[in-house]
């Protein structure tokens, strides 16, 4: 009779374990805390503002080997002399400037051509006005038939180009000249020679352009 009713007794134990076991499980499952979503922030970027004047030193305006084709070598780079500025671009200001010639030559076929930049850096009050000068100095007159304005795409904040055409000479000798501003600075791009290339002279103005930062 002991061994009788000791085995149930354990049976009875058995599911109670059991029970006990899923209660507390059912418990704890209750009472653990929701897995802690972190919300990612993601900085505002404020961009910095363009400076209206140029920061880049002026030598690294001009234009460089690599930025023409392969067959124009360097002739001459240097600054410009405050004497060389002339006096009426110094009265308007003038506080630096930069010139650089390119040359490309054949001798078998007795051709040559010059591109030459000139650089010049001005208050921003006065660049205008440099311009305007350089403008009616430059322009040929009106009634010559072989220098004309051409059409050329606007580059920086104003522009305007020109072709010449010289006859004093054998050859005739033809240029092509491109005048603009852009931020504080003004621009001169002239191609001239027996062989030139308007489509040359465009590129290189936006290229020099694009230098002004």
């Amino acid at each position: 009779m002991v061994y009788a009713m000791g085995y149930p007794s354990r049976l009875w134990l058995l599911p109670a374990g059991l029970i006990c076991l899923l209660v507390s499980a059912g418990c704890v499952a209750e009472v653990s805390a929701p897995p802690v979503v972190q919300t990612l922030v993601t900085p505002v970027i404020t961009p910095t503002p363009e400076s209206p004047a140029v920061t880049a030193p002026i030598a690294d305006l001009a234009l460089r080997e690599n930025d023409l084709p392969s067959d124009y070598h360097l002739k001459d780079r240097t600054v410009t002399s405050y004497a060389g500025a002339g006096q009426v671009f110094r009265d308007l200001g003038w506080q630096q400037g930069y010139q650089v010639t390119f040359y490309r030559m054949d001798t078998d076929r007795d051709d040559i051509t010059v591109i030459t930049q000139e650089i010049a850096v001005y208050p921003l009050k006065t660049v205008k006005d440099a311009y305007s000068l350089k403008k009616e100095k430059l322009l040929p007159e009106e009634d010559s038939r072989t220098d004309y304005q051409v059409p050329f795409p606007l580059t920086g904040d104003r522009s305007i180009a020109w072709r010449e055409v010289s006859t004093s000479g054998l050859i005739p000798i033809v240029t092509y000249t491109v005048i603009f501003t852009k931020k504080n600075v003004y621009e001169k791009i002239a191609i001239t020679g027996t062989s030139t290339d308007y489509e040359l002279l465009k590129s290189l103005a936006a290229i020099a352009a694009e230098k002004i930062r």
